[in-house]
């Protein structure tokens, strides 16, 4: 990856790779998780149990192959779970469904699931060998194939299913007798086939088993992950009305009736009820949009942002860490931080709530009904009373009592004559230096 950052902690659809397994192995409703991790990654091991609190760690100290790396897991592996999936970090996009499909093969009788793929080229990939009963007898790695092996386009994904009660056997037996001199996860397949044991080929889909090792698989990545959700949502019931330009966050939840313009960027811990519309240009992130809410164009929906029903958030207007009640209006040009407005609120175009003083942030409190005038600045902490108005171009910075006028600007005078004056004497000093 030429990254500081460990390669299964890089992002797919705002979600790091490790994380995207972890979930389908959620979604997969596995009953525990352990974790292998290479020496020295205590990061690693922070993201894993920052998602599932309930896994269990070990460290595989040298690197001496996949099946060396499942055994670094010896202890978790001898509590006789009824079966063991084995994955990998940087192979994120395996569905729940290929995952159930492999523990499925197990309970049919099958002591090793193999999850395989037809590659359209199978350069580089483990080649799954079958006999002429279609019996799976073996996993071939590139280096060790045979010409004649080369050819199949039958190939290994990586991914692996065991029978609980015999995987600590199957491992165990595995030797390190090939061109890397390494233990193969995959070599547990001969093993079960001269004990007499079965093999079973679950077949996925190649776009699932891309394994990412280099920025360019991670755009791949990001791509077939971003069209499964944006696919998602369609199916769920939300327009996407050019679907690929809008990206999506993993854990983005959608409601039905949802409209998303183009050029739309839903980033993590968003949530977007029923009949919303999310106009275009605009970038969403760990916010809530409330039923019939609009927002945008060119709109930004930072942290904290939590938009009450029918509200309305417009063109180039930021929300942070506000709540913008039912019906309130933030139509333009406008900077809502640390705040909370009330339903039915007017807040007028070029208002800035000022939160922050340099060392603190402050809450705004806007009433409902209130109107702020267009250009007006609320010096935190302030408190704008229910159905209050402030006039256009005031810095406020004492509380405004309900149903009361606050106008806090300069007092307004005319010089007559003044401009024409002005004019005349710009005009021949100008005229001066151009004689000259």
């Amino acid at each position: 990856m030429k990254s500081q950052l460990p390669k299964v902690l890089h992002k797919i659809a705002g979600r790091s790779m490790l994380g995207h397994v972890l979930a389908s192995l959620s979604a997969a409703e596995t009953a525990g998780v352990a974790v292998v991790v290479g020496p020295g990654r205590e990061d690693v091991q922070a993201e894993a149990l920052r998602l599932r609190p309930d896994a269990r760690v070990f460290v595989q100290e040298e690197r001496r192959g996949t099946a060396h790396a499942t055994l670094a897991a010896r202890e978790a592996l001898a509590a006789g779970f009824d079966d063991l999936l084995i994955l990998f970090a940087d192979t994120p996009l395996v569905t729940p469904a290929s995952m159930s499909a492999l523990r499925a093969a197990l309970k049919d009788g099958a002591a090793v699931a193999v999850l395989g793929f037809e590659a359209a080229n199978p350069f580089g990939y483990g080649r799954l060998i079958k006999d002429a009963a279609g019996d799976l007898t073996a996993v071939r790695e590139e280096k060790d194939a045979t010409e004649s092996e080369r050819a199949i386009t039958l190939c290994n994904a990586g991914v692996m299913a065991l029978d609980g009660r015999r995987a600590l056997e199957l491992l165990e037996a595995v030797g390190c007798a090939n061109a890397k001199g390494e233990y193969y996860l995959t070599d547990v397949v001969e093993i079960a086939r001269a004990r007499g044991l079965g093999r079973r080929v679950v077949l996925g889909q190649e776009s699932e088993v891309l394994g990412v090792n280099d920025r360019i698989q991670l755009a791949e990545a990001e791509r077939i992950a971003q069209d499964r959700l944006r696919r998602a949502a369609m199916a769920g019931g939300a327009t996407l009305v050019a679907p690929e330009t809008v990206f999506l966050s993993a854990d983005a939840r959608i409601g039905q009736d949802v409209v998303i313009e183009p050029h739309v960027v839903i980033g993590a811990g968003v949530e977007i009820a029923n009949g919303a519309v999310v106009h275009a240009f605009s970038h969403i992130e760990k916010a809530r949009i409330g039923e019939g809410a609009h927002v945008g164009p060119f709109a930004r929906l930072r942290p904290g942002a939590d938009l009450g029903a029918k509200s309305k958030v417009g063109n180039f207007v930021e929300i942070k860490a506000a709540a913008i009640g039912a019906g309130a209006k933030v139509s333009h040009l406008t900077y809502i931080g640390d705040a909370d407005v009330g339903a039915e609120a007017n807040i007028g175009a070029g208002t800035i709530t000022c939160n922050y003083d340099g060392y603190f942030k402050y809450r705004t409190q806007i009433g409902e009904g209130a109107f702020i005038g267009s250009n007006s600045s609320l010096v935190a902490p302030v408190n704008i009373g229910a159905g209050a108005y402030v006039g256009s171009g005031s810095v406020v910075t004492k509380d405004v009592a309900a149903g009361a006028l606050a106008v806090a600007r300069g007092r307004q005078i005319e010089k007559a004559g003044w401009a024409d004056a002005f004019n005349r004497t710009q005009a021949e000093k100008k005229s001066g230096k151009n004689s000259q």
